[in-house]
């Protein structure tokens, strides 16, 4: 075999092993490439502490509150729907005067008013007992016969004790009603209606409450401003 021949058989034997060998051996490994990058994070992370936010709260004493120690009360007629009216200026206040006290009650009327609005209700059931069982009611009074208005009262019946429960209801209501809607700082006067027949304005009476809560801080040197 000369060398011509013995090339031509070698060649492919040696490239048929090769792959023999490659074909049964595992390939290696990759490499991880973590390892490049370790070196450029910190070991250790500061934590920093929360800050936190500090929000201005209001102030509740001092010259901020200027209301404390302050009592407002407002005395309305409250037969007259004049709740409604009361609740806004108490709001209004306590807006304006932080730490203000007010009070609302009741205006009574005068007291001879008092009286008769008593007597109304008595009248009421009086008349209308009266229309029910006149004829054994008149008899034991010391009347044989009853009065004619009782047989003209008792020919409507219904009308008159619906007549009567009406107009007694509106002369109590009108009996109870004072039609007063007081204002009073510290006990003194600050608004009457009873006086100006008519009622304060919001602006009205706050500053006509301010001046009086401001008057004793001018004496303690704080100033007329500082409810403002």
């Amino acid at each position: 075999m000369d060398r011509t021949q013995l090339l031509l058989v070698g060649l492919p034997l040696f490239l048929f092993i090769s792959d023999l060998f490659n074909l049964f051996t595992p390939p290696p490994q990759k490499p991880s490439s973590d390892h490049h990058h370790h070196h450029q994070l910190p070991s250790v992370i500061q934590q920093q502490p929360p800050q936190t936010l500090d929000f201005p709260t209001q102030k509740t004493a001092g010259i901020g509150a200027v209301g404390i120690g302050n009592t407002v009360s407002i005395d309305f007629c409250s037969s007259c729907s004049f709740r409604g009216t009361a609740v806004t200026m108490k709001n209004m206040l306590e807006n304006q005067f932080p730490g203000v006290h007010v009070v609302l009650a009741n205006y009574p009327p005068p007291l001879p008013k008092r009286l008769l609005s008593k007597v109304v209700p008595v009248f009421q059931f009086g008349v209308i007992g009266l229309v029910m069982g006149g004829e054994q009611i008149f008899p034991r009074l010391g009347f044989a016969v009853p009065p004619p208005w009782f047989y003209h009262l008792r020919a409507n019946r219904f009308g008159t004790m619906a007549t009567t429960w009406l107009l007694g209801n509106f002369f109590q209501s009108m009996l109870q009603s004072s039609g007063a809607f007081e204002v009073y700082c510290n006990g003194e006067l600050v608004f009457s209606k009873l006086k100006e027949n008519r009622f304060p304005g919001e602006i009205e009476l706050k500053d006509l409450v301010g001046r009086r809560i401001a008057n004793p801080r001018v004496v303690d040197g704080l100033g007329a401003s500082s409810w403002s």
